[in-house]
């Protein structure tokens, strides 16, 4: 007769009938990769005071299939200095992530969070290698707060769809 414990333990192991919550990697990508420096040589002469970046973060997920899903980070970053514009880079880095055992409702946080604070990584060493292949210091994004990102994205999707309501 077998103890609680030994169910337990069965179920742990991957003999019983729950499924293990798993996150894996199955492939990473460049989709997309533009760099342009519009005013070379010019625009790469020494400055006296640095110039202004903007920089665009996005994440997109899309299904595979049951388990598998492909996750996009896009990554804009455009220095400029007065009215010049030094460099613009995009970069979209894409992985194929396979997801199990997690219950429905972490899924959305697991895509847009977790996903892309696995690919940030190698997409900022990427811009940082073509900003530097382009002539400039190598751009260096800061940590992405993607929990943060995906509670604004929710807060604004239910500010729209309560505008549409009403």
């Amino acid at each position: 007769m077998a103890s609680n414990d030994d169910a337990a333990a069965g179920a742990a192991n991957g003999n019983g009938k729950q499924e293990q919550p798993s996150l894996n990697v199955l492939a990473q990508y460049v989709k997309d990769l533009s760099f342009e420096s519009p005013g070379a040589p010019n625009s790469l002469r020494g400055r006296d005071k640095a110039p202004g970046i903007a920089i665009n973060v996005n994440v997109n997920a899309n299904p595979l299939s049951d388990k598998q899903f492909d996750v996009n980070l896009t990554l804009n970053a455009k220095a400029s200095f007065d009215q010049e514009v030094l460099f613009n880079v995009e970069l979209v880095y894409g992985g194929v992530f396979a997801i199990s055992g997690f219950p429905q409702e972490h899924m959305l946080p697991i895509l847009f969070i977790e996903c892309p604070r696995l690919l940030f990584p190698f997409a900022r060493q990427i811009i940082a290698d073509a900003t530097r292949n382009g002539g400039f210091p190598p751009l260096m994004l800061d940590p992405i707060d993607f929990a943060q990102m995906f509670q604004q994205r929710i807060a604004e999707d239910q500010a729209a769809s309560k505008v549409q309501v009403s």
